[in-house]
């Protein structure tokens, strides 16, 4: 067995031996949502459209394991395909927002002066607006269609993860391997790609969780409104918003949606903490 093979090993287990029982559930609650999203298609007992019963929030039984919503529809199969979607614009709007957000926060510090005080006044003043009244707006505004939802959210949080990004490089900026490097002749580009980044990654990769929860509660908040995923696709905000009426009915429908909402940002969150935790990293207090 190779050296890097015999590391790599080693520091899985060392993992692996840090897990609590607490996050090894909420680890493998996070898998299973994942594995179930990207399988859908092949696990879903049914279409997510498909009417297969005349009577409304209809009890579960050996046919509807979670019973029907207010259409007829298998709530099961419709939720197997509401996680699907959720996670697809959560992952996506995620990836861009960090994409934005990282590139220009490591900029920002790394050049200093006027370059980093445009930049930050011009974030602040987008943080200034109410992220969910801008939403709306913008949403109201272009329609509510797939692109539109992610790349108006990925701007609102590319904002957030702009302060995070910048505060750690400036952190980062001041250490005296940097200050070795900018003496050696090295380059912008250099620095931030060799010495910011790697040293930013523990703190960004628990950003990114938290930005990856953020994005799943706005969208459930904006299909709840009306703005989100328009039916007949769905996602587990419109779920609950369809089937709202199923309490009066003494159903538990328009619960299992959201119990699945909670279940994904606690555990998410939980995952976090652990990793902050284990790595003694800290988000800069300024943030």
């Amino acid at each position: 067995m190779s050296s890097d093979s015999s590391t790599w090993h080693k520091d899985l287990r060392e993992v692996l031996s840090d897990l609590t029982p607490g996050v090894t559930v909420c680890l493998l609650i996070l898998i299973f949502v994942f594995i179930v999203g990207a399988l859908a298609p092949w696990i879903a007992p049914y279409d997510e459209g498909a009417i297969l019963t005349n009577n409304s929030f209809e009890s579960p039984s050996a046919a509807m394991w979670l019973g029907s919503d207010y259409l007829g529809r298998d709530i099961l199969s419709r939720m197997i395909f509401g996680v699907r979607v959720t996670l697809f614009l959560a992952l996506a709007i995620t990836f861009l927002s960090f994409f934005a957000g990282v590139g220009l926060g490591f900029l920002a510090a790394a050049f200093g002066g006027k370059v980093d005080s445009y930049v930050s006044r011009l974030n602040d003043a987008m943080l200034s607006f109410p992220s969910l009244m801008l939403a709306l707006i913008v949403i109201n505004s272009l329609g509510s269609s797939f692109v539109v939802l992610v790349f108006t959210i990925a701007f609102i949080d590319m904002t957030r993860v702009f302060r995070v990004a910048r505060a750690l490089a400036v952190n980062i900026m001041v250490m005296d391997y940097v200050e070795a490097a900018i003496v050696r002749g090295e380059g912008k580009g250099w620095i931030i790609w060799q010495e910011v980044l790697p040293n930013a990654l523990t703190p960004l990769a628990a950003e990114f969780g938290i930005r990856f929860t953020y994005a799943i509660l706005f969208i459930s908040a904006l299909s709840f409104l009306g703005l989100g995923v328009q039916p007949p696709q769905s996602d587990l905000g419109v779920m609950v918003k369809e089937n709202m009426q199923a309490i009066l009915y003494g159903e538990y429908t328009t619960l299992y949606p959201a119990i699945c909402i909670a279940l994904i940002a606690i555990s998410m969150n939980v995952f976090v903490d652990w990793l902050l935790q284990r790595s003694s990293a800290q988000l800069p207090d300024e943030i």
